[in-house]
């Protein structure tokens, strides 16, 4: 797939193999053709941007794959002699001019399905980061407060849900962050506390978000808290062993500060 000037294609490269070996690539095919014409490796490989000697290391080992040469040297004499294709040579090369065009078909027919190709592109390159958080939140920036020395993204995941970022101002220039930007949240899970009874007390932290617990997993030190958020999304907490006061079923509100939300790009 490439992407020039905002659009989005399906690109794809075809060669032929012979059992484990590659016989050839569509520049091997471009220099049989080029030869059945000019009769000369020389002008052939000149033509396609070969060597002369990666040329005829290409027809030697193609020749040593075919069960029937597809190049044969000419004697030479008042012409000087010269290379000329085969019949099997001169019917390969039809062959996979034949394959090429079905090949473009099918990658004409195979980008009109691919709707949305761009999203679904992000969307397995995110799928594919790895970092040491446990709470990865994909989203776009819907605003960018800038500050003398810390910057304010507030980054919009979901209707509903937003999540509140402080980075320095150095890094939000080296991320080229601006208002509309694809961007994600990366959350420690020791960075998320809980709060059982919140009622209607008010937090100084900007990320307060309502949830309900999922699960409880006990471990030998922390627990680690599954959340259900409303949006759908799940947030993970770790909470000390002494001091957890959840269980699964109870709603609670978690909260994190903006300076523990790291804001990425891809690319």
């Amino acid at each position: 797939m490439q992407a020039e000037a905002g659009e989005w294609d399906v690109q794809g490269s075809i060669w032929l193999q012979s059992g484990a070996q590659k016989l050839g690539s569509s520049l091997h095919m471009a220099l049989l053709a080029q030869l059945d014409d000019c009769g000369s490796i020389t002008k052939a490989a000149q033509t396609v941007g070969l060597s002369y000697k990666a040329a005829w290391e290409a027809i030697n080992h193609m020749n040593s794959l075919a069960e029937t040469p597809l190049v044969e040297r000419l004697a030479g004499g008042k012409g000087g002699g010269g290379t000329r294709l085969t019949p099997r040579g001169q019917q390969l090369v039809a062959n996979f001019r034949r394959i090429e065009q079905e090949h473009q078909r099918f990658l004409g027919r195979l980008a009109g399905l691919a709707d949305g190709l761009p999203e679904d592109y992000q969307l397995l390159r995110r799928m594919t980061m790895r970092t040491s958080a446990r709470n990865q939140f994909a989203g776009t920036i819907q605003t960018l407060q800038r500050g003398a020395v810390n910057d304010e993204v507030v980054l919009d995941v979901a209707d509903g849900f937003q999540l509140v970022a402080t980075i320095t101002r150095d890094s939000s220039e080296a991320l080229a962050l601006q208002p509309g930007m694809t961007a994600f949240a990366l959350i420690k899970a020791s960075s998320v506390l809980l709060v059982s009874e919140a009622g209607q007390a008010r937090f100084a932290t900007r990320n307060v978000l309502p949830a309900t617990v999922a699960q409880v997993r006990p471990g030998a030190v922390n627990a680690e808290v599954s959340l259900s958020l409303a949006s759908g999304h799940t947030l993970i907490a770790q909470a000390s062993m002494d001091a957890l006061i959840v269980q699964p079923g109870q709603a609670v509100t978690a909260l994190f500060q903006a300076s523990s939300v790291i804001i990425g790009v891809l690319g």
